[in-house]
């Protein structure tokens, strides 16, 4: 029995130019989240099959989303590459609900703050499906791992 799970992940901070507050907060809550709960199988693999726990690393390169997948020991496994284009607008959308939110968070009553999150969850768990189908075939993720990743990819995509 394989144990499927992300024991690290690190992202590339050659990609990431700048980060408030606000969203070193949402990257350090989404890693402790995915590093406390998160189930992640490695479906294609060159060479022999592997049953995890995985260390992943992401990145975006050329455009595209790059998982560097490696085994415990730290020994690269595979890497999986994604079209970043089925993410690009709803990437947008989410910021611009994100900063919403957080100016809601600073100024305004809870239901207000409510109704920003409700739209913030929504979005987010549009994406999370997307990623998932997405990732068909490659790499089987539960809902929850698909909104954290999410998340992580949202921030390797902040521009100062």
């Amino acid at each position: 029995m394989g144990d499927y799970r992300i024991i690290d992940v690190q992202l590339d901070d050659r990609t990431i130019l700048w980060r408030s507050a606000d969203i070193e907060q949402e990257r350090r809550v989404a890693i402790f989240d995915l590093l406390e709960g998160n189930s992640f199988r490695l479906v294609t693999t060159r060479g022999a099959p592997h049953d995890g726990p995985y260390r992943i690393r992401l990145r975006v390169e050329d455009g595209r989303l790059a998982i560097d997948i490696a085994d415990s020991d730290s020994e690269h496994i595979e890497t999986i590459v994604l079209a970043l284009s089925p993410f690009r607008r709803v990437i947008r959308e989410y910021f611009a609900v994100c900063e919403s939110y957080y100016q809601a968070i600073r100024q305004s009553t809870a239901s207000q703050i409510e109704t920003v999150d409700m739209a913030r969850r929504g979005i987010h768990n549009a994406a999370a499906e997307t990623l998932i189908e997405r990732l068909s075939g490659k790499i089987e993720v539960d809902f929850d791992t698909a909104r954290r990743l999410f998340t992580l990819i949202c921030v390797l995509h902040i521009r100062g």
